[in-house]
């Protein structure tokens, strides 16, 4: 299903609308929809930021987002051509396009969004202040369908611990419900990743304050060992109220994919909106500062899963040969 259409601006909208004019001629519009996550995590804070920024560089564009589970969800909402572009967590990139437990896909990355350093948050009185004090703990994982669950169950793995076995694992319908299920005492920690992830936000600002777990330095050695694609990332101070020092974790870039039919001229456009609008994107949102296009080319597993169109606007731009 062909999602991406043109649509004529004119006399034909609905009452009370106004036809967009440019030297007499109405202005074409190309309609792109974006699949986010659920409701209070943060793509669909990126996602509307993004669409904020996109649709007013560009008033050619209009960028729809929707809320969808998640990374899970818009893997293959993309490929059925259900959605144009959808935000996608590392790990489930990394396992679509390597063919990790399904074929492997051929989605297009657009651009990378920004890194993901995944750690766990307590309260701020808890006893709990390593991984291995979560053990047989209640622990919120995040967001059915999301790729919160899936970072955490390769990091635990390089440490030995089985998600669903050594934890009580709880799956959340809402990635915004995570918080009040900590502050209340139904679960013992939040696992979460990035920086700016508003479930890290709302527990920091938490009257009564909140501390980050995150592997040591063996423990990062160790999951390193076993799963290479993990890269070691830091979460800066002050990145979260009240966080006076930087936490050192392990994580993955994610990115914005593209279905695969997703017209050349289409992706061309996209990145050069998007990249011209850089530092506009910065100052509306704490995380769009990493969604650049050197950040995209040294993200990206391969040049080769850039989308083609993406490609020639970095071409041009002298970002890559």
């Amino acid at each position: 299903m062909n999602i991406v259409r043109t649509v004529c601006v004119g006399i034909f909208l609905l009452a009370g609308s106004a036809a967009a004019q440019d030297g007499g001629n109405a202005i074409q519009k190309t309609t792109i929809n974006l699949g986010t996550a659920t409701p209070g995590g943060g793509f669909p804070l990126y996602g509307n930021a993004f669409a904020e920024v996109m649709n007013e560089a560009d008033p050619t564009l209009s960028i729809l987002p929707r809320n969808t589970k998640g990374s899970s969800e818009n893997i293959p909402l993309l490929e059925a051509g259900s959605l144009d572009i959808a935000l996608v967590a590392g790990e489930p990139a990394y396992e679509a396009f390597m063919g990790i437990g399904r074929p492997a896909t051929r989605l297009k990355i657009l651009a990378a969004m920004y890194s993901s350093p995944g750690m766990f948050v307590v309260r701020a009185d808890s006893p709990y202040k390593t991984i291995r004090d979560l053990v047989g703990k209640p622990v919120a994982f995040g967001a059915r369908g999301s790729g919160l669950p899936i970072l955490s169950r390769y990091l635990l793995d390089g440490l030995g611990l089985k998600q669903d076995e050594d934890f009580q694992s709880v799956y959340l319908d809402r990635a915004g419900d995570g918080p009040a299920m900590v502050l209340d005492g139904r679960v013992a920690a939040l696992w979460g990743a990035g920086i700016g992830w508003p479930g890290f936000t709302a527990m920091a600002a938490s009257a009564g304050g909140a501390r980050f777990i995150a592997p040591d330095a063996d423990e990062i050695a160790r999951i390193r060992a076993k799963h290479s694609f993990l890269k070691p990332l830091t979460v800066p101070a002050g990145s979260y109220p009240n966080q006076n020092a930087q936490i050192n974790s392990l994580g993955s870039w994610s990115f914005i994919l593209a279905r695969e039919s997703l017209p050349d001229d289409v992706a061309y456009r996209l990145a050069r909106s998007l990249h011209g609008v850089e530092r506009a994107f910065c100052r509306k949102l704490a995380q769009a500062c990493e969604t650049t296009a050197a950040n995209t080319i040294a993200a990206s597993p391969s040049p080769e899963l850039i989308h083609p169109g993406v490609m020639r606007y970095f071409r041009e731009v002298g970002v890559t040969k």
